[in-house]
């Protein structure tokens, strides 16, 4: 199934994008929630009943529920309030890449066990305006990215099981002011259940474990493309990254876990690349008005561009009080 959350009469209402139209979940089963967040916290009893409520409506004879197409509606993230977001560091040549530009030896650790950071799941957008204050808009870069969504509860999960708990997948722009660093996530335009993806599963690299997918990634800016490389290059598998997540501590419905950047997923990735062959290469970064645009086969196409509020407020012009 593609889930879509969209915004209704004030509220995000949870979606299912069937035949390249929209169904309300809650429409066409009264047992199903109008929002993604009761949906996975009942994922395992859930998506069964609307697997088949699918399955029925296909069915000529039955009469539809009301649907509208994609472009009707105002998209939000498919998942609107996270749970929490952890952004892994799993694609070794985007790693690989970024030390050598700054002169650096690939560093071992990388290869011991994956790790992640926490971003802000409050500042999650859809498909739409991202937002800048001014000085977001020093240095700022888009990472080309796919996230997955926990859909149960689990503590000390094993890479072996991890798969189980995985939801579906999405695209992920982690959007960083490289002097600020990270300043918003989109993520969209839909949530993949896993289900559909069976025919892209391929095996994971040596001495890992967990489910790779052989999905096309590439993004462009203004329409010309900056980024490309493939999902299954990620030498950390998501499971492997929930596993970690979920060491000491339970992952809940709703924690959406990022993959890291894909090699040249990034400006600063690639200005690093083409300064090192010509010291004079000039740096390229977002602008404002830029579109952006993630695409990964089969999840969709991730579309934002960037606007500047309309404040004067910097904290990079704040003056710091030194004391000796």
């Amino acid at each position: 199934m593609k889930l879509v959350s969209y915004k209704k009469a004030g509220h995000d209402q949870l979606a299912v994008l069937a035949d390249g139209m929209l169904l309300d979940m809650n429409a066409i089963h009264p047992d199903l929630p109008d929002n993604m967040s009761l949906f996975l916290k009942n994922y395992s009893d859930l998506f069964p009943i609307a697997k088949n409520c699918l399955l029925w409506i296909k069915d000529e004879s039955v009469i539809m529920p009301k649907c509208f197409r994609v472009r009707e509606v105002d998209l939000v993230s498919p998942v609107p309030a996270p749970a929490s977001c952890r952004d892994g560091y799993a694609f070794r040549q985007h790693v690989e890449a970024a030390r050598h530009n700054r002169g650096l030896a690939m560093t071992p650790e990388f290869d011991q066990y994956p790790v992640f950071y926490f971003t802000n799941h409050h500042a999650v957008n859809g498909p739409c305006a991202i937002i800048c204050m001014p000085d977001h808009l020093e240095k700022p870069d888009y990472e080309l990215e796919v996230a997955v969504v926990i859909s149960k509860r689990g503590r000390n999960i094993p890479a072996e099981d991890a798969d189980h708990y995985i939801a579906g997948l999405m695209i992920m722009n982690d959007f960083s002011a490289r002097t600020l660093q990270d300043f918003s996530t989109a993520f969209g335009p839909w949530l993949v259940t896993t289900d559909e993806l069976l025919e892209f599963e391929v095996p994971c690299k040596k001495g890992h474990t967990g489910r790779p997918w052989d999905l096309r990634m590439s993004a462009t800016v203004n329409g010309v493309i900056r980024s490309q490389g493939n999902l299954s290059d990620m030498d950390w598998t998501f499971a492997e990254l929930i596993e970690r997540a979920s060491y000491g501590t339970e992952l809940i419905p709703g924690d959406v876990i990022g993959s890291g950047t894909v090699g040249t997923g990034c400006f600063l990735e690639l200005n690093g690349t083409n300064k090192l062959n010509n010291p004079a290469y000039r740096e390229e970064w977002l602008q404002e008005g830029d579109v952006v645009e993630l695409s990964v086969e089969r999840l969709g196409i991730l579309s934002n561009f960037m606007v500047c509020e309309k404040s004067k407020y910097s904290l990079l012009k704040k003056k710091k009080m030194h004391f000796s």
